[in-house]
């Protein structure tokens, strides 16, 4: 038996396609499924089963269209109860792989209230086990996306589905689809896999004996939804359109939101008045559909040979299929302008008595160091509830993240609204905080 890891790291998941006597097995694929099938196809593996382990909240599932256009059977939890045509999984009732290979269901609630795992049996022995967003690694997946009423007791019953899955062999690998970089965990992550003797170990939350000290320490802190989650349920409880072509025409003028995707230092030089700027990164997707209206027009603003389709492919995989197209000649048009510092001008500026300083980190973050002085907004409130009323327009307004990225987002917003912002690039709130305490000594 053989598992290959699909790593969509903007989205902090994981993919798994598990192989066995020429048989294949294909775990929560995301929606761009020609990776997937041309894996398989490569190791000349028939795709027998897709499995799905829940009804995704981070991004538009996959498993409908791998499953047909390989002729595969779809699995999915009973609960689930999709649109579509599969195989429903109850709790316990084995499904034959063929070859000696069995893929027994475990009812796993808590994650989503119809959370489904997958232990993988050979030969009657277990090996391995597809935990979703139920057991994780070092953590757990968070109960609360369904909304506060339910959370609660959505906490208790993950409680009781960790103490289930903690009970199989320590020798069991573990694989859940949610890792490092996922806002479906309740806490960070770093390691993608594990074993269930590993888990029994270095887990923390498997060392909770009591539902309701489990619940309240699963909720202390819960990290942001972003916006674009409360799409995804549904879209994965009706089913969609394969993936959109990946290649878009190019442009001469711009329709609907103008996305610039080109790196920030070629942003701050002139930008397109009125757009966006998210510099192209592994969670440019991400951060597109949790700051703009969801499925609206886009037109993306690209650098001459930039890879504009991995833009696309990113916003498709959270159902975002309405790219009009890419410019990538700006002419003399480029008039919306901002200014990056290195960290020890961004000190000296901080430094001066005029400064007015924003910190767009989560509140979370904000424990481990804060600007004295600086309005705190996390970047997508910036978005939603607008720019605080008290920064200034006629003095420069220095911005913060933690490594330039959120910032920089930030600037280009600002300078859509009249503001001059000047963006910490290279470096985040704690090293400006370290370097200003020095200065102070």
């Amino acid at each position: 038996m053989d598992v290959t890891t699909f790593r969509t790291p903007g989205l902090g998941d994981q993919t798994y396609l598990l192989t066995h006597h020429g048989r294949g097995v294909l775990v929560d694929p995301q929606r761009d499924i020609g990776r997937f099938l041309d894996a398989a196809a490569r190791r000349d593996v028939e795709l027998r089963l897709v499995l799905e382990t829940h009804l995704h909240n981070d991004y538009v599932s996959g498993g409908e269209q791998a499953a047909l256009r390989a002729g595969a059977e779809l699995v999915m939890p009973a609960a689930a109860a999709p649109a579509y045509r599969h195989t429903p999984a109850f709790h316990l009732e084995d499904i034959d792989g063929g070859s000696g290979l069995t893929v027994r269901p475990v009812h796993t609630p808590g994650h989503t209230p119809e959370h489904t795992s997958y232990l993988v049996l050979v030969d009657g022995e277990p090996i391995a086990l597809f935990s979703g967003g139920s057991l994780l690694v070092a953590s757990a997946g968070r109960p609360d996306l369904l909304g506060p009423e339910r959370a609660r007791s959505l906490a208790r019953l993950q409680h009781l589905s960790l103490r289930r899955l903690a009970a199989l062999p320590p020798g069991v690998a573990l694989y859940p689809t949610h890792g490092a970089g996922s806002f479906c965990t309740a806490s960070g992550t770093g390691r993608l896999t594990s074993t269930i003797g590993t888990e029994l170990t270095d887990n923390p939350l498997l060392a909770i004996d009591d539902a309701e000290t489990f619940a309240d320490t699963l909720l202390a802190a819960p990290m942001p939804i972003p916006a674009f989650y409360r799409h995804m349920g549904p879209a994965n409880t009706l089913g969609g359109p394969p993936m959109p072509p990946v290649v878009v025409p190019e442009l001469d003028e711009p329709t609907g939101h103008v996305v610039d995707i080109r790196p920030r230092h070629v942003q701050a030089r002139g930008m397109l008045p009125g757009s966006i700027g998210i510099e192209l990164d592994d969670d440019f997707g991400s951060w597109t559909g949790w700051l703009l209206p969801h499925a609206e027009p886009i037109t993306l603003v690209a650098e001459p040979g930039q890879d504009a389709g991995r833009a696309i492919i990113q916003l498709a995989q959270i159902g975002i299929d309405t790219v009009q197209g890419v410019v990538r000649d700006l002419g003399e048009t480029a008039t919306q302008t901002y200014r990056l510092a290195g960290l020890d001008a961004f000190v000296q500026l901080v430094r001066r008595t005029d400064a007015q300083l924003l910190d767009v980190r989560m509140p979370s973050e904000r424990e481990q160091a804060r600007l004295e002085g600086a309005i705190e907004r996390f970047l997508p409130d910036l978005f939603v509830h607008g720019i605080p009323a008290g920064l200034d327009r006629e003095r420069p307004v220095l911005v913060a993240c933690a490594s330039g990225r959120r910032a920089a987002i930030a600037a280009t917003l600002l300078t859509r609204e009249g503001y001059r912002p000047i963006t910490l690039t290279g470096a985040g709130v704690p090293d400006a905080a370290d370097a200003l305490r020095r200065h102070a000594a």
